[in-house]
C-alpha cells in the first residue's frame, strides 16, 4: 500500500496482521496493524522487497513484482524474480537541479539494467543463502531460527 507519507508492506500469509511501515521522509521502518493503513492507500501486490538504495534524489525502495517458479528443494518452492519496480521515497523531484535530475536518471537507468540480468531467486520457506552442506552442519539451535534471524 502507498501513501505520501508511507509505504505499507502487508504479509499475504493466513492470520498475518502485521503490516512493515517504510516512512518515506525518515526512511524509519516500524510494524504496525492492518487497520492503521489508510483506506485511501493505493494498493498493489508484490512478491518481496529486493531492499533500499540512495541515489541522486534520495532513497528509492525496490520491490519484486513478478515472479516465476523455477523449482523445489526439499518441497520448498524457490522463485526467479522476473520484474521490479523502483518506488522513490520522495514525492517531488524540484529540489533537483537539471544536472542532478539527468544524473538521477542515469543511475536509474543502470538500476534498471542490473535488475534485468538474470540471477535474483528467493524463497520464503528455505534458506537460499547457506549451501546443504553448511546447513546440514549447523546446531539445532539455527535450524529454529527464522530466516530473517539467520
Amino acid at each position: 500500500h502507498i501513501t505520501p507519507e508511507k509505504f505499507y508492506v502487508e504479509a499475504c500469509d493466513d492470520g498475518a496482521d502485521d503490516v512493515l511501515a517504510i516512512d518515506r521522509v525518515s526512511t524509519e521502518v516500524t510494524l504496525t496493524v492492518k487497520k492503521d493503513v489508510p483506506p485511501s492507500a493505493v494498493t498493489r501486490p508484490i512478491f518481496g522487497i529486493l531492499g533500499t538504495i540512495r541515489l541522486v534524489a534520495g532513497t528509492y525502495l525496490i520491490v519484486i513484482t513478478k515472479k516465476k517458479k523455477v523449482g523445489e528443494i526439499f518441497s520448498h518452492a524457490i522463485w526467479k524474480a522476473t520484474d521490479f519496480d523502483i518506488l522513490s521515497y520522495k514525492k517531488t523531484m524540484l529540489h533537483l537541479t537539471d544536472i542532478q535530475l539527468q544524473d538521477n536518471k542515469v543511475f536509474l537507468s543502470m538500476l534498471n539494467h542490473v535488475l534485468t540480468v538474470d540471477g535474483f531467486y528467493f524463497s520464503t520457506t528455505y534458506d537460499l543463502t547457506h549451501t546443504l552442506q553448511r546447513l546440514a552442519n549447523t546446531s539445532p539451535e539455527f535450524q529454529e531460527m527464522s530466516l530473517l534471524e539467520r
